[in-house]
């Protein structure tokens, strides 16, 4: 910290300066960040990096949803699949915690899924109370059988032709790029030295065992070692690609599928509820559901291959807008579509199984023979229990003294400490801010709004975009207190505006160079790069 400030350069100095950490984290992802922040708050000492920005992959790619996974219930179920079934009774445990630990970024949602035959509704109606009961006193609300008209109350665009009946039941909603910020952010306050922009190029050995990598500021192109009594793989969609660099005639452990997802007008979607359709005709799942004022519609499961910014394919984004104009009575074209973006989903490999769909979304913890420990697979939802899983397994294989036992199951994350629900209106009162903008940055930044705020009231209060509630002040802020060292990391991570909206990317840009230039010190050729890396996002995938 220099006045207050978070600076990457001084993380830097540290990873440069540090002789030697517990444990060395590859991945600034959900599960990377995860793994730290369980590590240090054990008292071991952690260094953190990842080649991109902190959740630039899959982490920032999600359904935005916090879940079980009614559709994993099903599957146990039906194949009488024990790990399915666990895995659903993990994230529903995990999905309190994470409401729990993170106030402001998460959210209880309604959810509708609407039936067409009367034989469907017996069967789904005792699934999602079988998933009820499975939650116990962690549960978010009673799922119920409703009748046509209230499906359509509750979901107006909804097609009525045909329409039986509907089960309302609940889950959770919640910002995952920032979720990840949060992670990252009070690990760094638990001594973690943590950096973006830092890829691990090759692995430190003595006497054939791992002991560190060698790792390159992607910005500068400076290269230096840093060592470690473990080193720990948690990379998501690129594991094996990791693995490789340990040994190179690796066995692949994972197969990766492709989420589409489309952002429309809020029109598509009532602003509380969203719907679920549990299988289209080829057996996927479909939700549309209110984000950020928009609807978000996804997802289908599509093998693909690993790349670092996944571009959304045209037959996907067809296949979405078909069963969109199936189930609703509106006319959605691809003229209505604001945004559209791809993540990758690592998933356990499984040669005896058929299609990506059923892969399980079980995490599996492997070591390398020269002792790379490598976290692969599992769920946003369940990112915690993966973190603290694989601690548990660094602390026996390398030998090394927490202080304490993991505690992270009752570890506020930065944020939620202060925060209040009703934080909106304090906000409002002190710096006569739209309500809209309040209510933003009260979920955004939780107890720390107020920071923002104050910056807004200094000059940096216009809005990035006409419609978007993000502020300029969002930008500075990012700089300053949350690593931010490119505008496509403020503009697709720290906001979320490059996910909602491409066109109104394409107007906030150039103010976000121009205030990160003030910050940062960028020449004229400089924010030119900026602008083009932006552009090349918005085309080639985010």
């Amino acid at each position: 910290m220099v006045n207050g400030q978070l600076q990457r350069e001084s993380l830097l100095e540290a990873l440069q300066r540090d002789q030697f950490f517990d444990l060395l984290v590859i991945g600034g992802g959900a599960t990377g960040c995860g793994i730290a922040l369980d590590a240090a708050s054990r008292g071991l000492s952690v260094a953190l990096v990842d080649r991109n920005d902190f959740a630039e992959g899959t982490s920032s790619r999600s359904t935005k949803l916090i879940h079980g996974g009614v559709r994993y219930l099903e599957m146990a179920i039906r194949h009488l699949d024990r790990v399915q079934f666990n895995l659903v009774r993990d994230g529903l445990r995990e999905r309190a915690i994470m409401l729990k630990n993170a106030p402001h970024l998460t959210r209880q949602i309604p959810l509708v899924t609407p039936l067409y035959k009367w034989g469907e509704v017996p069967y789904v109606y005792a699934g999602l109370k079988l998933y009820d009961l499975l939650a116990g006193k962690r549960g978010l609300g009673h799922s119920r059988l409703i009748g046509k008209g209230q499906v359509l109350e509750r979901f107006p665009g909804i097609c009525p032709e045909g329409l039986k009946a509907g089960v309302l039941y609940y889950d959770g909603q919640f910002l995952d790029s920032r979720m990840v910020l949060a992670l990252m952010l009070t690990a760094i306050e638990y001594g973690v030295v943590a950096a973006n922009h830092v890829g691990a190029v090759s692995f430190v050995k003595e006497r054939g065992a791992v002991a560190g990598a060698v790792v390159e500021d992607r910005l500068t192109g400076t290269q230096w070692s840093i060592r470690a009594r473990g080193v720990i793989n948690a990379t998501g969609p690129f594991v094996d690609q990791v693995r490789r660099l340990d040994q190179p005639d690796s066995e692949p452990i994972l197969q990766t599928s492709s989420g589409i997802h489309l952002v429309l007008d809020k029109r598509f979607v009532p602003p509380e509820t969203g719907l679920l359709i549990p299988k289209t005709e080829d057996g996927r799942v479909l939700f549309v559901l209110p984000w950020e004022g928009h609807a978000l519609v996804g997802t289908t499961d599509e093998p693909a291959e690993v790349s670092e910014h996944p571009k959304p394919e045209m037959e996907a984004i067809d296949y979405l807008l078909h069963h969109l104009n199936k189930y609703f009575s509106l006319d959605v074209t691809r003229s209505d579509i604001k945004a559209a973006w791809s993540g990758l989903r690592p998933l356990v490999f499984d040669p005896k199984a058929a299609d990506t769909a059923r892969l399980a979304r079980d995490h599996v913890i492997t070591m390398s023979p020269s002792g790379l420990l490598t976290i692969a697979g599992g769920k946003w939802t369940t990112y915690r229990k993966m973190a603290q899983d694989t601690v548990d397994n660094a602390v026996l294989t390398y030998a090394l003294s927490p202080r304490q036992k993991c505690s992270t199951q009752r570890l506020t994350l930065v944020g939620g400490t202060g925060f209040l629900p009703e934080g909106d209106q304090a906000l409002l009162d002190q710096y006569q801010l739209d309500p809209e903008i309040a209510h933003h940055l009260n979920q955004a930044y939780g107890d720390r709004a107020g920071r923002v705020a104050a910056l807004a009231s200094k000059g940096y209060g216009e809005r990035l975009a006409a419609g978007h509630p993000y502020l300029e002040a969002e930008t500075i802020y990012a700089v300053r207190h949350e690593l931010a060292v490119r505008a496509i990391d403020v503009l697709a991570r720290r906001t979320m505006l490059a996910i909602l909206d491409k066109k109104a990317v394409e107007i906030a840009a150039p103010r976000v160079i121009e205030l990160m230039a003030q910050e940062l010190g960028w020449n004229t050729e400089k924010q030119e790069s900026e602008l083009n890396l932006i552009k090349k996002r918005l085309l080639e995938g985010l």
